[in-house]
């Protein structure tokens, strides 16, 4: 629970700032979507993580460069955190993970990462005027790509057992609680898309 607190207010000082520093609104639905989403994220849960302690490996998620102010621009920032969404929906609509957890919260997990992801493009479309989505072949998105194909290749060494999906589970939590600072920058950075 302590790792979701970070996020749920990175949320809603992206979500209820006047105008977002996309340039544009997020809809207001959008902190109670992530919320949401963070709460059937728990729901999955279905070993206790003690059980699986044989099973834990360090990803190396790049909290540095997150953290670090590597990303001082807000379609930087932008980029990579749609990026940690895009992959993150990704790997939770493949069949192996529908095999892995309870149906009805995977798939209202899935639909809110889907709803974030095109209030992001609409407000990325907004802010710039331009079809093309956050620009992504820059080191920070690339860092997160890697990171979610080291998941990918981790759960296919451990033959995608219950321990390493529980495992997966809690990284995707880190993850999004770390992705606040992402979110805190972006509201920081006040139209600063914009103009970029």
């Amino acid at each position: 629970m302590a790792l979701l607190l970070p996020l749920l207010t990175a949320l809603a000082l992206l979500t209820c700032r006047p105008g977002g520093s996309l340039g544009c609104a997020l809809p207001g639905s959008h902190a109670q979507v992530s919320r949401d989403n963070l709460v059937l994220l728990g729901q999955m849960r279905r070993l206790s993580p003690f059980l699986c302690l044989r099973a834990r490996k360090d990803f190396r998620f790049p909290r540095e460069m997150l953290e670090g102010g590597q990303l001082r621009e807000a379609q930087a920032a932008a980029a990579v955190l749609r990026e940690l969404l895009q992959q993150t929906f990704n790997l939770l609509h493949t069949e192996r993970s529908s095999a892995a957890w309870s149906p009805a919260p995977l798939h209202g997990l899935r639909s809110g990462l889907h709803r974030q992801l095109e209030a992001l493009d609409a407000c990325w479309l907004q802010a710039t005027g331009e079809g093309e989505r956050a620009p992504g072949m820059h080191g920070p998105v690339l860092a997160i790509k890697r990171y979610f194909q080291d998941i990918r290749v981790y759960l296919e060494d451990e033959g995608y057992s219950d321990c390493a999906w529980e495992i997966v589970r809690l990284e995707i939590m880190r993850a999004l609680s770390s992705s606040a600072t992402l979110q805190d920058s972006l509201a920081i950075k006040d139209g600063e898309l914009a103009s970029s």
